[in-house]
């Protein structure tokens, strides 16, 4: 038995539509989902806010930050509580890690904090670690330019406010500029309080590294940056000694180095301060917790990629452990 198709046939409503044209509605809706599967799994940029290579800094290596780290320099810091706050542990540790699992570690809610830290370089000026929060983000989130699907996401609500950037920022002489650990919106949410004109750096490809979860928050992002001077990002140059990604030299005098520490996001950097009670390291978000750094566990599912983070947060422990002096600032504890 045999069964032929003509060249037209009925639709689910009146009249009749030719086969050829419904193969091509067909292939066209194949097309569309083809490339949006592409964009899903691309993502989508950190942020579209304006970014240029950075004219402050020196490219070095850890060798000859190495050579300086024991000796007292000349840069005051302190670490200022912008926010407290909780978050699912399994965001901030990688419960799948062998130590985690030793330790039976289980998903919940993590006590954190949000940092901001001040760097008062005695002839450079006064210059931020990240931004801390602004007292709008608590108070009013959407107003603060963070959408909808953030806000959930990031549990908003179980943010309890300490200092916010503008009543820091008041004691304050002018600021210098901010250096960015990150993109993150935790890591840029004291942003809207920072002068406009202000200069600000990142690590390379900071904007422009893609993920997924970019696609939500990609809008937050720029509303934070928006107005601001173009994000300036850090020269690094492959270390010879391959302990690290990059060293720059910030000032070229030897008293603040950026390290390029990829994994948790594309361009993560971390920063080594030398002051006059020793050297003092910002890990950033290669690592989290306390616990994370102690067992040498990376970041969770708020890691872009784990494996390079694993390896970054290594280089840093071995960093700390060739220098045990290093008095070690972590992204969110103590």
């Amino acid at each position: 038995m045999s069964t032929h198709f003509g060249s037209r046939f009925a639709g689910p409503g009146a009249g009749t539509v030719s086969l050829s044209s419904f193969t091509r509605l067909v292939t066209a809706g194949l097309v569309i989902a083809g490339v949006a599967m592409v964009v899903l799994s691309a993502g989508c940029a950190a942020s579209t806010h304006a970014a240029r290579p950075s004219a402050l800094g020196a490219v070095s290596s850890a060798a000859a930050m190495e050579a300086l780290i024991d000796r007292p320099g000349p840069v005051e810091v302190e670490t200022v509580v912008g926010a407290d706050w909780a978050v699912t542990r399994a965001g901030l540790i990688n419960l799948d890690a062998p130590a985690a699992q030793a330790a039976h570690l289980t998903d919940g809610d993590e006590p954190i904090q949000i940092f901001v830290h001040v760097l008062r370089h005695p002839t450079r000026g006064t210059f931020l670690i990240d931004t801390g929060v602004t007292r709008r983000l608590v108070e009013d989130p959407s107003g603060a330019g963070v959408a909808w699907p953030v806000r959930k996401a990031m549990h908003v609500e179980k943010m309890k406010l300490g200092t916010d950037t503008a009543a820091l920022l008041a004691r304050e002489p002018p600021l210098a500029g901010v250096l960015l650990t990150h993109l993150h919106l935790d890591h840029v949410s004291g942003m809207r309080d920072v002068p406009r004109g202000t200069p600000i750096y990142a690590g390379p490809g900071e904007t422009s590294g893609r993920e997924f979860m970019y696609l939500f928050t990609q809008g937050t992002i720029d509303r934070q940056l928006d107005g601001q001077a173009p994000i300036q990002e850090w020269r690094f140059a492959a270390d010879p000694s391959g302990r690290f990604a990059g060293v720059t030299d910030i000032f070229g005098d030897g008293s603040v180095f950026a390290i390029l520490v990829p994994g948790h996001t594309a361009g993560s950097v971390a920063y080594l301060v030398r002051t006059p009670k020793g050297p003092v390291l910002f890990t950033g978000d290669t690592c989290h917790t306390r616990w994370g750094w102690d067992h040498g566990v990376e970041p969770g599912s708020f890691s872009g990629d784990r494996p390079a983070n694993r390896a970054s947060l290594a280089n840093l422990r071995a960093l700390v452990a060739r220098h045990p002096e290093i008095d070690v600032r972590l992204g969110h504890q103590r």
